[in-house]
């Protein structure tokens, strides 16, 4: 293994907190994605995953035409971020791990050329090759995955949301508020399901592909490198209500994984593409999100129709003496049963700010 490529993988996995194996998968994939004329820069720059360019400078014996030339060739490709510091105005520059962070830039324009082609391929043998890991040492790996913040947030189907007496319902509960909340918003292509059709897997649930959101600073830098367009609040609420529709969940994304701090995206998610919800599915990592909400079945309402168990994206409702019941530890309330029950025999309880953590399945 060439050393330099080594020091690389190790750079911008340590970028990240989902760890990955350093071995010829990553490495391959890596130098389809990065020019090897950037390696010694990302190396000996991004010893921390965020600098200035100030600190960028004191790192390396560059002049700054030069130092900001690289960086705009890294941010064409999405290898590094570049976005202005709310406080101090500064540019920060922040390179990305494999995922989350590469598999999205690199996918995000919907782009179909040779070197797509190759790297879906190579994600998917390094997602294969994750599994195995976690497969083989289950009993150790998974527990650690708890000391990892959740990845994403469930905002749940809007108009299924009921004002309950006494209670306030939060603003960032609701998708129409977060949206309404941010000027600079993009529309980029969705990557999740742009892998799928790369690997002649397409869809099962909708056949829209620009779906995805991204806010605020994120909106700005997928705007100015051409990762996404600009898209006017009123398009993305009507693409919302298509999604939930098709039956997709609502995912928002936040700076650092930090519910506390703003969104920086929001996905329309289904469990045959979407890529959190397959690493779950594949047997890699647990189901770890943050939610406010539960269903609850309406038994005198509920027909047994079924129509529930085949769209609820955690597979966490089953038909018992012809009644839906759910398994609550498992609902990540995302609203999906409740919006499209024939019946109207499910609503949504909100239950507060919770964490749901679910094991991955144990492969034989």
């Amino acid at each position: 293994m060439d050393k330099k490529w080594y020091k690389l993988a190790r750079t911008i996995v340590k970028a990240g907190s989902m760890p990955f194996a350093i071995n010829d998968t990553l490495i391959k994939l890596l130098q389809t994605i990065i020019e090897e004329e950037y390696v010694e820069f990302i190396i000996s720059v991004f010893r921390k995953p965020s600098l200035s360019l100030q600190q960028i400078k004191e790192r390396i014996d560059l002049d700054e035409e030069s130092i900001l030339k690289i960086l705009e060739n890294l941010m064409n490709e999405g290898i590094v971020v570049g976005t202005q510091s709310r406080s101090s105005g500064i540019m920060v520059y922040r390179l990305q791990n494999p995922f989350p962070g590469l598999f999205e830039y690199t996918l995000m324009r919907g782009e179909t050329g040779p070197k797509q082609k190759a790297l879906v391929k190579l994600f998917e043998q390094l997602f294969d090759e994750l599994s195995e890991v976690t497969q083989e040492n289950y009993a150790t790996v998974v527990p650690q995955y708890k000391n990892f913040p959740p990845i994403d947030r469930i905002v749940p189907v809007e108009e299924k949301i009921e004002d309950i007496q006494g209670e306030t319902i939060l603003p960032f509960e609701e998708v129409s508020k977060i949206v309404d909340s941010y000027e600079d918003i993009a529309l980029v292509h969705c990557y999740c399901r742009h892998e799928k059709d790369l690997l002649e897997q397409p869809c099962k649930v909708t056949d829209e592909r620009k779906n995805c959101f991204l806010f605020g600073k994120s909106a700005k830098f997928a705007i100015d490198h051409r990762f996404g367009e600009p898209i006017d609040k009123q398009k993305v609420k009507e693409l919302l209500v298509s999604a939930e529709e098709d039956g997709l969940v609502h995912k928002t994304f936040h700076i650092h994984s930090d519910i506390k701090r703003e969104e920086e995206a929001l996905c329309n998610c289904c469990k045959c593409c979407c890529g959190i919800f397959q690493m779950y599915y594949r047997g890699i990592m647990p189901y770890h999100c943050n939610t406010s909400y539960l269903a609850q079945i309406i038994q005198d309402e509920c027909i047994g129709c079924g129509t529930c168990v085949q769209l609820c994206p955690m597979e966490t409702i089953e038909l018992q003496d012809a009644v839906a019941v759910i398994n609550e530890d498992r609902c990540i309330g995302c609203g999906v049963c409740a919006h499209n029950c024939p019946e109207d025999a499910i609503k949504l309880k909100r239950t507060g700010l919770r964490e749901v953590f679910i094991p991955p399945p144990k492969k034989e």
